[in-house]
């Protein structure tokens, strides 16, 4: 039935990142969906970040991002993030997605998958 059960996928990826400030993160999350390099991406509240930085303790407000991606689309969705990130070595992790809603898990492969076509196989 659809929409029922879980399917297994290695093609979905989530994507997490974190920016300094909302303003920051609403842009970057604007250009990844329209540049279809996402399907969603959430928006977290700020979180207070605890790290080691070039030999100091530091910590900083930061704004997670929840990036929901094909796999096909990671290596320009990570470019686009690097290009438009402030910090000097942002935090890019992809977690693959093993296991999901199949009406969910297609809808990412369709929004993410226009653009990959397109790279592709150029229309005459």
């Amino acid at each position: 039935m659809r929409g029922e059960g879980k399917i297994h996928s290695m093609n979905m990826l989530l994507v997490l990142t974190n920016l300094p400030d909302r303003a920051t993160a609403e842009a970057l999350a604007a250009v990844l969906v329209e540049d279809r390099l996402a399907a969603c991406v959430n928006i977290l509240q700020p979180c207070r970040s605890v790290y080691r930085w070039q030999g100091a303790v530091e910590t900083a407000e930061e704004v997670p991002l929840l990036i929901k991606t094909s796999e096909a689309r990671y290596a320009a969705l990570e470019n686009a993030i690097r290009v438009r990130h402030p910090y000097e070595t942002p935090e890019i992790i992809a977690v693959p997605v093993a296991l999901g809603l199949p009406d969910y898990l297609a809808w990412v492969m369709t929004e993410t998958w226009a653009e990959t076509l397109t790279e592709h196989w150029p229309s005459p």
